[in-house]
């Protein structure tokens, strides 16, 4: 068993949950947004070499945000993931087959020899090497991905919680076993884009059978916060941490936020077709909003935007008054750049055209994507945010 997780689990002190978003190609925004993070951490912590599995504790993420979240684990620095991203996102976004594309627009393998193959080598293991599982020890941080159990019709938050009931060591089908870049493909298999991954458990015994799998972004946890804080929480997961705004942070990052507002939409515009294309997008976005809502109440929200005009941004300043009846169990902070025409002129990006930075397969415009998260974290991230936590 992964002795560093345990550990860093157990160990007294405050602890600190990054949690990042799904949203394809877009994931490069939380990764500028993060590499601004990791450069003031290193400033203040005076480490020049300080990565961001020596500072957060648990990290999670949902489809691109499982990405991040896994090379973040695993010791990667975020000029490491940059650059995976930058010269690996045209080649996960390969086209498919005409026949295939009546199924999915792009092909699997490329992004799963690419998992395989950066995975294994950031853990320190030849190419030849079996790859890397789930509970494998060198893995620094408390890990968790979302996908969908399509096969169950259920979400599924997978972790390296050494404590966790799917973990336990005993089991023939113990998820520790299974392949890390399996999971993180499982929980990218974003439905039309790419096709479904089948994780195979007790593989070899007596036991074995299979589920199917596709993207995180396909339950209610596109973004991962909420559901964070409670794995780490409640009485069922066993990591058992204590909460307070001195005891618990949690970071949440996005891939960029734009309602898609449709002025003159008439009712005999909504067709089947019309349906097709825009409820799915529709409920992640509300879910999305529902969880950071979720934590704006139940944590004391140190920086946020507004999530709309009435509920506002649920800010609270130290020491200031609460937004609701009970106590604040985290700190939070919500990053996530506006990236509407009017939010990206406020960047001083009024050159960049909004659909480009607002499309999950945007790989044309990859330099456009780290653009704006450059300018956004430049402008609004800060670790002053959670001073509170060295």
């Amino acid at each position: 068993m992964t002795s560093k997780v345990l550990e860093r689990m157990t160990a007294p002190g405050p602890k600190k949950i990054l949690a990042c978003d799904g949203g394809g190609i877009l994931g490069l925004m939380s990764v500028e947004i993060l590499a601004k993070l990791e450069a003031d951490l290193r400033a203040r912590h005076g480490r020049p070499d300080l990565v961001l599995a020596d500072y957060f504790d648990f990290v999670c993420g949902t489809s691109t945000g499982a990405i991040i979240a896994t090379c973040i684990a695993i010791g990667m620095s975020t000029a490491q993931i940059r650059d995976f991203y930058v010269k690996s996102g045209p080649l996960m976004f390969e086209q498919s087959s005409i026949w295939k594309r009546l199924h999915y627009s792009y092909v699997d393998e490329p992004l799963a020899a690419i998992l395989r193959q950066e995975i294994n080598r950031t853990l320190g293991y030849a190419a030849a090497d079996p790859p890397a599982v789930l509970g494998n020890d060198r893995v620094r941080t408390l890990l968790m991905m979302v996908m969908r159990n399509h096969s169950t019709d259920s979400p599924w938050p997978v972790s390296n919680n050494p404590r966790a009931r799917y973990n336990e060591r005993g089991r023939k089908d113990c998820n520790l076993d299974l392949p890390l870049w399996q999971l993180v493909r499982a929980s990218t298999a974003a439905p039309t884009y790419f096709p479904p991954e089948v994780i195979v458990f007790a593989p070899g015994t007596e036991r074995e059978y299979s589920f199917v799998f596709v993207d995180g972004g396909v339950t209610t946890y596109n973004n991962p916060a909420f559901l964070a804080f409670q794995l780490a929480t409640a009485q069922p997961y066993a990591v058992n941490w204590k909460t307070g705004i001195d005891d618990l942070l949690i970071v949440s990052i996005g891939t960029g936020q734009a309602p898609r507002a449709r002025p003159g939409l008439r009712p005999g515009d909504l067709s089947l077709l019309d349906h097709a294309k825009s409820i799915p997008s529709a409920l992640m976005n509300a879910a999305s909003a529902g969880q950071d809502m979720s934590c704006r109440i139940f944590g004391a929200c140190r920086f946020g935007a507004p999530i709309d005009r009435e509920f506002g941004a649920g800010l609270v300043t130290a020491g200031g008054p609460s937004n609701w009846t009970g106590p604040k169990l985290f700190t939070y902070v919500r990053y996530d750049p506006d990236v509407t025409r009017e939010g990206l002129a406020a960047l001083g990006l009024p050159h960049i055209v909004p659909e480009n930075v607002q499309v999950m397969d945007s790989v044309k415009f990859i330099a456009d994507i780290r653009s704006v998260g450059e300018q956004y974290a430049a402008k609004h991230v800060t670790p002053d945010h959670f001073s509170n936590f060295s």
